[in-house]
C-alpha cells in the first residue's frame, strides 16, 4: 500500500472520528463546499487555474490538523508514524515570542504530485516545559508526561515493521490507520488531578491541554475555501461563532499565503483523576473548527515584504488584533498591503512569488521566433507561449497560527515569553532535520521550468 494511499485513507478516518467528536466541524464543512462551489460557478478562472495546477481534485478532500506533544520521545516517535505516510517534516515555527509556549513544525508531502494526491498535512508542536516559571508545577508535568504513552503498541509495530521492510501490505496498511488513529482520539478522562490541572491552566491553558490528557487530541481539522470572507459570514449567519479577526494577509485578487478564520473553542467535560479511584468533574476548552484560504507561496524577497508589511499594520494599530478594533486592523491591513502587488505578472516579474510554468494550450513554440529557453523566459510568457500558474503555500505562519491558538485558548497570560527560538534543540528531540519550504518551492518552480521547455523545444 502505497504511502499517498495510506495518508488518504488516514485523513478520512480522522475526519470521520472528528465529525463525531465535534459535530459543529460537519456544518462547517458543508458550509465550505457551499462557498467553494458557488465561486467555482462565478468565477471560471479560478476553476480553470485550479486545473492547471492539479488542486481542483484535491480541494473537498484538502485538510490540516494540528496536535500538540509533550515530550521529545513522543515527537521522535510521531516523526516516524508520519513517515509511514509520506509526511515530512517541513519549516521550524518558534510560537513563544507570540505567547504561546511551544515550538513546531508542520509534517506534509513534499513533492507536487504526491500533494495533489493528498493534501493532508499536520502541524506538530512540541511543548516547552522551560517556559513553565514554578518549577515544582514543571516537576509535575513532567512526570504526568513520562507515566504517558501516547501509541498503540499495534501502531509502533507497523511503524518498525514499514521501516524494516521498505513499506507494508494493503492489509498492514489498513491495520495502521485504525492503529494510528487512536493517538489522535479525544479521552474525556484525565490522567491527572484538578487541582494540577487549574494550576497548569493558569501558566498558559495550552500547557493544560498537553499534560492534563492521555494524547495529543486532534484539536481542529481544516478545511480549504476559495473565499474565506463568504464563510466567516455565513458562519455568523447559521450561529456558528467566528473568531473576531481573520489571520494572514488582507482579502486581494491575487491570494497569497495564507488566511484563517475559526470557530471559538467548544467547552467540553472532563473527568480529572481523584482520590481512591473516583473521579471529579470539570471541563476543558481547547477544540476548534479552523478554515483557511491558500494562495500562492512567497520567494525570501516576498516573504520580506509580506512580513514588513504586517508588521506596520500591527504597529500603526498598537494592540492585538481583536473584535473591537478589528474593523480598524482590516483597515490599515488594506493600507499597508497597497506596496504588496496584486498582479500575478507583477508578482513574478518581479521575484515575490513561486510559479509554475507550463506550455500554452492556445500557442505552438513554432509561432515565436524567440528560442526556447532560460534567457528568453519573459519574452516567452509575454508572447504567450508559456503560461504561469501559482504554486499554493503548503505551509504555515507563525503569527497567524499564535492568533487562532490564543483567540481559543481564552488566555490571559503572557502575550511573549523570554528566550530564544532552538531549531536546533528541536531537531534533536525530532531525530531529523527539518526541510527548508522555500528550497522546496524553488525545486517545484524550477523542475515545472525544465518540464515546461523540454516540452516546446520537441515543438519547435
Amino acid at each position: 500500500m502505497s504511502s499517498d494511499a495510506i495518508r488518504h485513507s488516514f485523513s478520512l478516518a480522522m475526519s470521520k472520528m472528528y465529525q463525531k467528536e465535534v459535530p459543529l466541524y460537519t456544518d462547517l464543512m458543508d458550509l465550505v463546499a457551499e462557498v467553494n462551489e458557488g465561486v467555482l460557478t462565478q468565477q471560471p478562472e479560478i476553476a480553470t487555474q485550479l486545473k492547471h495546477t492539479g488542486e481542483i481534485d484535491r480541494l473537498s478532500m484538502e485538510r490540516h490538523g494540528a496536535i500538540r506533544l509533550g515530550t521529545a520521545g513522543e515527537l521522535a516517535m510521531m516523526r516516524r508514524l508520519f513517515a509511514v505516510m509520506g509526511m515530512q517534516p517541513v519549516g521550524y515555527y518558534d510560537l513563544a515570542p507570540a505567547g504561546v509556549p511551544v515550538h513546531s513544525t508542520a509534517f506534509r508531502a513534499v513533492d507536487t504530485a504526491s500533494l495533489n494526491n493528498s493534501p493532508f498535512r499536520v502541524f506538530t508542536s512540541l511543548l516547552r516545559l522551560d517556559l513553565i516559571g514554578d518549577e515544582t508545577l514543571k516537576q509535575q508535568a513532567q512526570a504526568a508526561l513520562d507515566a504517558r504513552n501516547i501509541f498503540t503498541d499495534g501502531a509502533v509495530k507497523l511503524i518498525e515493521t514499514y521501516e524494516q521492510e521498505g513499506g507494508v501490505t494493503q492489509e498492514q496498511g489498513e491495520q495502521f490507520v485504525q492503529e494510528a488513529l487512536e493517538t489522535f482520539r479525544w479521552h474525556e478522562q484525565s490522567p491527572i488531578a484538578k487541582n494540577i490541572y487549574e494550576q497548569l491552566a493558569s501558566q498558559h491553558q495550552l500547557i493544560a491541554d498537553v499534560v492534563g490528557f492521555k494524547g495529543p487530541h486532534i484539536n481542529h481539522l481544516t478545511p480549504r475555501t476559495l473565499d474565506i470572507d463568504a464563510v466567516q459570514q455565513g458562519m455568523q449567519s447559521r450561529g456558528i461563532p467566528p473568531k473576531a479577526i481573520i489571520e494572514g494577509p488582507p482579502r486581494r485578487n491575487c491570494p497569497i499565503l495564507l488566511r484563517q478564520t475559526s470557530f471559538k473553542a467548544l467547552v467540553e467535560p472532563v473527568s480529572f483523576k481523584g482520590v481512591d479511584g473516583q473521579y471529579e468533574s470539570g471541563q476543558h476548552t481547547a477544540r476548534f473548527g479552523e478554515i483557511e484560504q491558500r494562495g500562492v507561496a512567497l520567494t525570501p524577497k516576498g516573504r520580506a515584504l509580506y512580513d514588513q508589511l504586517l508588521s506596520e499594520a500591527r504597529d500603526k494599530l498598537g494592540a492585538t488584533p481583536n473584535e473591537k478594533n478589528a474593523e480598524q486592523y482590516y483597515q490599515l491591513l488594506s493600507e499597508s498591503f497597497v506596496a504588496f502587488p496584486d498582479d500575478y505578472q507583477a508578482l513574478h516579474e518581479q521575484q515575490l512569488a513561486y510559479f509554475h510554468y507550463q506550455p500554452s494550450e492556445t500557442h505552438s513554440a513554432e509561432l515565436t521566433s524567440l528560442e526556447i529557453s532560460t534567457d528568453n523566459l519573459q519574452q516567452l510568457i509575454e508572447q504567450g507561449v508559456i503560461r504561469i500558474e501559482p504554486i499554493v503555500y503548503e505551509d504555515f505562519l507563525p503569527v497567524s497560527a499564535a492568533g487562532i491558538f490564543q483567540s481559543n485558548l481564552h488566555s490571559d497570560t503572557a502575550s511573549s515569553y523570554e528566550g530564544q527560538s532552538n531549531q536546533k534543540e528541536f531537531e534533536q528531540a525530532l531525530g531529523a532535520s527539518v526541510q527548508d519550504e522555500l528550497a522546496l518551492y524553488q525545486q517545484m518552480q524550477d523542475n515545472s521550468l525544465q518540464v515546461c521547455l523540454a516540452s516546446l523545444q520537441q515543438v519547435a
